[in-house]
């Protein structure tokens, strides 16, 4: 589980919905849990300000059985393009990756070397 910056929360529950399959499992002020396939995501406020910045920039890989059936629903929900899609990379994996509306990397990868 990781907990990723957000500076609106009810937009970004909608967003992970709707571009990612992250359903919201709980939600109160400020703080929501999003849940797929085993996987979670936290989504916590910050008001972007010099005390409280969003800044984004974290980067996150959920590692995944098989690539290609992620990868198909992402592409048909319009979160990447083609050639987001990685295969062979020289470290041995088959991935993607794509940012939220706060600039957090998000990853998908298949590990070629189980």
């Amino acid at each position: 589980m990781v907990v990723l910056p957000t500076s609106d929360l009810q937009r970004d529950i909608k967003w992970y919905a709707e571009y990612t399959g992250f359903i919201k499992r709980f939600a109160n002020d400020g703080y929501a849990g999003l849940y797929r396939d085993g996987m979670e995501i936290h989504l916590q406020w910050h008001a972007d300000t010099v005390d409280d910045p969003v800044n984004g920039g974290s980067v996150v890989k959920f590692f995944v059985d098989s690539l290609d059936e992620v990868f198909k629903e992402f592409l048909e929900r319009g979160t990447v393009k083609q050639s987001a899609l990685r295969r062979n990379t020289p470290w041995g994996t088959h991935e993607f990756g794509f940012f939220d509306l706060n600039k957090n990397a998000l990853f998908f990868v298949q590990d070629l070397d189980p």
